[in-house]
């Protein structure tokens, strides 16, 4: 595939998952009643099976807190700090750029949604801040993204990293809604604004050398790796 091919690629991939995400913050800000319906039947569906659950619950509060966006950030510094030692200083800045920009981005549209979190009766349990998006099923999905790109290349069993990522990416969304701290739709706007800052930021890296990376792996004796 061309550099053009795939820069076109990246581009259509941003605009497809933006378009969604936008109508969804659009509909989330208007109050649109068919969105919060559907939401809050499935959330209280999930509530009512947690509350019958309590076991399953504290599994679920031990997922969530695991795969924290902090803990998340620290597993990408891991790999900033592996490609650094391997000279690869393209693609270790593009995936501090990447984490970054998402982590501040979905902070920003936070405050600008104003979404207020589920409310419950018997909640089992509480999150601070606003709702809309899920800071956690971003970042999950943000962090497994970078993850795949760096290192599909090279793993020999590539469906053990697909089945990793994909397992850390949903489980971590849907374990929100499983403890009534999001809805629905706040995770799947958060998955979909990872995938766009994924390809947004592969695209504009692309000829800072993060490509050659992402078609040959992290092979510190090819010298192109070493450019910024």
């Amino acid at each position: 595939m061309t550099l053009g091919t795939r820069l076109a690629t990246a581009a259509a991939i941003t605009v497809a998952v933006l378009v969604p995400f936008a109508l969804l913050a659009i509909m989330v800000t208007g109050d649109w009643r068919p969105l919060h319906e559907l939401d809050a039947t499935i959330t209280t569906a999930l509530h009512d099976w947690a509350l019958r659950h309590p076991g399953w619950v504290t599994v679920t509060k031990w997922w969530t807190n695991i795969f924290d966006p902090n803990p998340l950030r620290l597993a990408a510094l891991g790999l900033v700090v592996w490609l650094l030692r391997r000279r690869h200083r393209a693609a270790a800045v593009w995936a501090v750029v990447t984490v970054a920009s998402g982590g501040i981005l979905g902070a920003l549209l936070k405050l600008l949604v104003e979404r207020h979190r589920p409310d419950f009766l018997e909640p089992v349990a509480r999150a601070a801040g606003y709702s809309f998006p899920s800071g956690h099923a971003l970042n999950a999905a943000l962090v497994s993204g970078v993850f795949v790109l760096v290192l599909l290349p090279v793993v020999r069993h590539r469906w053990l990293l697909w089945t990793g990522v994909a397992t850390v990416t949903v489980l971590t969304g849907v374990s929100r809604i499983i403890i009534g701290v999001h809805w629905t739709s706040d995770v799947v706007a958060g998955w979909l604004l990872a995938v766009a800052v994924i390809a947004a930021t592969t695209m504009a890296f692309t000829h800072r050398g993060f490509l050659p990376v992402a078609e040959h792996g992290v092979d510190p004796s090819l010298s192109v790796y070493s450019k910024a």
